[in-house]
C-alpha cells in the first residue's frame, strides 16, 4: 500500500501545479479578450477614456509587448506540465500491479528477512517552471508564475513526504520480521534447556551465534546466563567448567546492568554467581555469597511467585546455617558481619516452594528431611524422605537427590 500512496501523491502534486497554471492562463485570457480584433471599430473610450484614465491606458498599451512575453513563458510552462502528465499516464497502468504485489506481500528473502517489493517512483520533467518564474517581470505575470513554483515545490514536498513515509513503513515490517524471529529463538532455546546434554551445548551454540544480533535484548542475556550454568553442569573438564562460570557471570553484570527489573537476570546471575565460589579464594567465595543473597532477594521482590527462587535462598540458608565458627571469623573480619541464617530459614524457604508448586524436585524434600532432622523432627524427615523417594528420577538433579537418600534414610531409621 506504501506505493499507492506514492502515486497518489504525486497525481495531488500534478494536479495542484495544474490548478495554479490555469488560473494564471485565465486571467491571461481574460486580459486579451478585452483588446479589439483588427478593423473594428471601438469606442474612443476604450482607447484614450476618461481624462483621469487617459495615464492609466497609455500605460497599460506600454506594457502588453511584455505581458505577451509572460504569456508566451506561460504557455511553455503549460506544455511542459502536459510531458509531466503524459509520463504520469505512462505509470498508472503498471500501479494496478505494483498494489496487488503489495498486497499479496510478496517479496524476497534478505539475510532471514522479508525484503518488501518497492517500486520506483515515476519518471518526473525537470522542473523549469520554478526557473522560469524566478527570471522576474512584471508583478502580475510573476505572481501567476510564482504560483505555479509554489505548485511544483508543493509536488516536491508531497512525494518526499510519502517517501518517508513508506521508509516507515518498511522498517515495521522488518521490526515485525524481527520480532517473530526472536520469538521463535526463545521458544527453542527454552525447550533445549529442558533436553539432553547435547541439547545444552547446542542451546549456548545458537545463543552466541545471536549474540551480535539481540545481545541488547534482557531476555537474550539471561537465558545466556542460563545456557553457561547448563553447559558449566555437563562439563568435566576443570578449566573449561571455570571458563563457562567466568563467562556467564560477566554476561549476567551485564543483563542485570541492562534492566534492573528483570527478575529472571537477577535470579540467573545469582546462580552464577554460585557456581563462581567454587574457584575462589575464601575472601571472594564470601563475597560471592552476599552477591548470591542481594540478588536472589531481588528476584524474589520482583516475581514473588518463583519457586526456583525460594530453593535457590533455602539452599543458602541451609548453607550459612552450616558454617564453621572459623569460617564465620572470616567473614567477620573482612566484610564486618558474618552472613547470617538459621535452619529455621531455610525450612521456611524450602515449604514455600512446596507450596507454590507441589512436589517441585526430589531434592527439595531432600532439604526438607535434612532441615526436621535437623530440628529433631525425624518423623517428618522420613515423610520428606517417602515423597522423594515415590518420584522419578529423571535428572541429574534427580540423581543427586537419590544418593543424598541413601545416605539419609538410614540415619533417620536408626534414630
Amino acid at each position: 500500500m506504501a506505493q499507492l500512496s506514492d502515486n497518489k501523491a504525486l497525481v495531488l502534486g500534478v494536479l495542484a501545479g495544474a490548478a495554479g497554471l490555469s488560473l494564471g492562463t485565465v486571467v491571461y485570457y481574460t486580459r486579451r479578450r478585452t483588446m479589439p480584433h483588427r478593423g473594428q471599430s471601438v469606442p474612443s473610450e476604450m482607447y484614450y477614456g476618461s481624462n483621469d484614465q487617459r495615464v492609466a491606458g497609455a500605460s497599460n498599451v506600454s506594457g502588453q509587448a511584455d505581458v505577451l512575453d509572460r504569456l508566451g513563458a506561460l504557455i511553455q510552462c503549460v506544455s511542459e506540465l502536459k510531458d509531466e502528465v503524459r509520463a504520469l499516464k505512462s505509470t498508472i497502468p503498471k500501479l494496478h500491479d505494483r498494489v496487488r504485489d503489495e498486497l499479496r506481500g510478496r517479496g524476497s528473502v534478505v539475510d532471514g528477512k522479508v525484503a518488501r517489493i518497492r517500486a520506483g517512483p515515476p519518471s518526473r520533467a525537470t522542473p523549469t517552471r520554478k526557473r522560469r518564474a524566478a527570471g522576474g517581470g512584471s508583478r502580475d505575470g510573476g505572481q501567476r508564475l510564482e504560483e505555479g513554483a509554489e505548485s511544483e515545490g508543493g509536488y516536491i514536498t508531497a512525494f518526499t513526504d510519502t517517501e518517508e513515509d513508506e521508509q516507515s513503513e518498511n522498517e515495521d515490517s522488518e521490526d515485525e520480521v524481527t520480532v517473530d524471529e526472536f520469538s521463535t529463538l526463545l521458544e527453542r532455546v527454552d525447550v533445549l534447556h529442558s533436553g539432553t546434554d547435547g541439547d545444552k551445548r547446542e542451546c549456548l551454540s545458537i545463543l552466541l551465534d545471536k549474540r551480535q544480533q539481540f545481545g541488547q535484548n534482557t531476555a537474550f542475556l539471561w537465558r545466556l546466563v542460563r545456557a553457561y550454568v547448563d553447559v558449566h553442569d555437563i562439563t568435566t573438564n576443570l578449566e573449561q567448567k571455570k571458563t563457562h562460570a567466568e563467562t556467564g557471570k560477566k554476561v549476567g553484570e551485564e543483563a542485570v546492568k541492562l534492566d534492573p527489573m528483570c527478575a529472571d537476570s537477577h535470579q540467573w546471575f545469582a546462580i552464577i554467581c554460585g557456581i563462581m565460589t567454587e574457584y575462589e579464594t575464601v575472601q571472594n567465595r564470601i563475597k560471592n555469597g552476599y552477591i548470591f543473597k542481594d540478588h536472589l532477594d531481588k528476584a524474589i521482590e520482583l516475581k514473588p511467585q518463583d519457586p526456583l527462587s525460594y530453593y535457590l535462598l533455602g539452599r543458602w540458608c541451609y548453607a550459612v546455617a552450616q558454617l564453621s565458627w572459623i569460617e564465620r571469623k572470616i567473614a567477620a573480619t573482612l566484610f564486618g558481619e558474618p552472613p547470617s541464617a538459621t535452619i529455621q530459614d531455610a525450612l521456611k524457604n524450602f515449604l514455600k516452594v512446596e507450596e507454590i508448586h507441589p512436589k517441585y524436585s526430589k531434592l527439595n524434600y531432600v532439604f526438607l528431611a535434612k532441615c526436621y532432622r535437623d530440628l529433631g523432627q525425624n518423623g517428618r524427615a522420613r515423610k520428606m524422605c517417602d515423597a522423594a523417594v515415590v518420584m522419578e528420577t529423571l535428572s541429574k538433579e534427580d540423581e543427586e537427590a537419590q544418593n543424598e537418600l541413601d545416605t539419609l534414610v538410614p540415619t533417620l531409621s536408626v534414630c
